[in-house]
């Protein structure tokens, strides 16, 4: 799921300078996307659309692994 988080978030932002962070909590996968200021909003799309397309082509992929699968966009700190 990791490689496809990136693969997505790359081609939207068309850069490499996010991390992604898994955690696993009770069979529930948590990727957390963090990223720079600039590109938080063409990740999150004009009214979340392009979020919630991720989350659940993300979803789908998780269900295949049979995990439930939650992403999150938080802002890059330096």
């Amino acid at each position: 799921m990791n490689g496809l988080l990136t693969f997505l978030v790359q081609g939207i932002t068309g850069n490499k300078d996010f991390t992604i962070e898994e955690s696993e909590e009770e069979g529930q996968v948590n990727l957390r996307v963090i990223l720079p200021t600039s590109d938080i909003g063409l990740v999150i799309g004009k009214g979340g659309q392009t979020i919630k397309a991720i989350q659940t082509l993300v979803r789908v992929r998780g269900r295949l692994e049979d995990k439930i699968v939650q992403v999150f966009v938080e802002e890059k700190t330096n």
